[in-house]
């Protein structure tokens, strides 16, 4: 995913103060530098394209950044799951920390005790990475000393097979620009959690995963996984005939007819399908 030789800004660890040392040569820094791999310690932490700025994207707990520079209490870097670059709050960032496991379920909460009726003091969302120290039965004891339902996590690398699936976990989830998880998402944050969830590669932006798969040919009936695109807008059909997305109409992730959402953005200033992609699912 981290492509060096790229020109998309978003993907290039540099910013004028300092550059990821491969890229000597390649971009203008004031110093190169190999960077520091830490880890996310809150639940959710925005990834900004400033200090303070907009939130382009969001890191899970657990998940791993590559800091290339760090002042005023903002770092830059680059995430480890898609190679996005951005800025975010320093002070929520620790010592880089190799999971184990992942949260497979759409949230889960952090327990005091392994016990149901404890009062449990945070909740943390799919695709966060853990770190398993202890079996206590139904529960998980991870690293942070906390308790973690057993159903809710799986071994780092198993993997869902059906995309489709994994958007229907996150149903209903509120929609969030930039948003990466179950409290808040958007519609490429969608696709990209419910590939990564099957073990496919996938960039966070819908222009990026414009070059995923292959053009579906004309008049090629859509088979449930196919990626439909408009312009700045992604969704993933779950049958021939219904999309499942991310959208500011219904403001969660929705299903709705494909002929509906068509005549919807036709109407609108976003306009008709731009790309149909097919893409080589685990199962296939």
């Amino acid at each position: 995913m981290n492509d060096m030789s790229t020109t998309d800004q978003r993907m290039i660890p540099a910013n004028g103060h300092a550059a990821a040392f491969e890229l000597k040569g390649q971009v203008e820094a004031a110093r190169f530098v190999k960077g520091t791999v830490k880890s996310v310690k809150q639940p959710l932490l925005n990834l900004m394209d400033e200090p303070r700025g907009k939130r382009a994207s969001q890191l899970l707990f657990g998940e791993r950044f590559r800091v290339i520079d760090e002042r005023d209490g903002y770092a830059f870097g680059q995430a480890e799951r898609d190679g996005y670059c951005g800025y975010v709050v320093s002070g929520a960032l620790g010592g880089e920390e190799q999971p184990s496991h992942w949260v497979a379920a759409p949230a889960t909460h952090l327990y005091p005790k392994p016990e149901i009726k404890a009062p449990p003091e945070v909740a943390i969302f799919f695709g966060s990475q853990v770190k398993v120290v202890a079996d206590h039965g139904d529960f998980v004891k991870i690293a942070t000393g906390h308790f973690v339902p057993r159903a809710h996590v799986q071994p780092l690398k198993a993997r869902f097979s059906d995309p489709v699936g994994v958007a229907d976990l996150l149903l209903g989830t509120p929609y969030l620009w930039g948003g990466s998880s179950r409290w808040g998402i958007d519609c490429s944050g969608l696709v990209q959690m419910a590939l990564l969830a099957c073990g496919m590669e996938c960039p966070r932006d819908s222009d990026q995963q414009r070059s995923l798969g292959r053009d579906l040919h004309h008049g090629e009936p859509y088979l449930r996984g196919d990626l439909v695109f408009w312009d700045g807008h992604v969704g993933i059909m779950a049958s021939e005939d219904v999309l499942i997305h991310a959208n500011a109409h219904h403001m969660a992730v929705a299903y709705e007819p494909i002929t509906e959402a068509r005549n919807r953005f036709r109407d609108s200033n976003v306009g008709d399908i731009a790309a149909k992609k097919r893409l080589k699912l685990p199962d296939n």
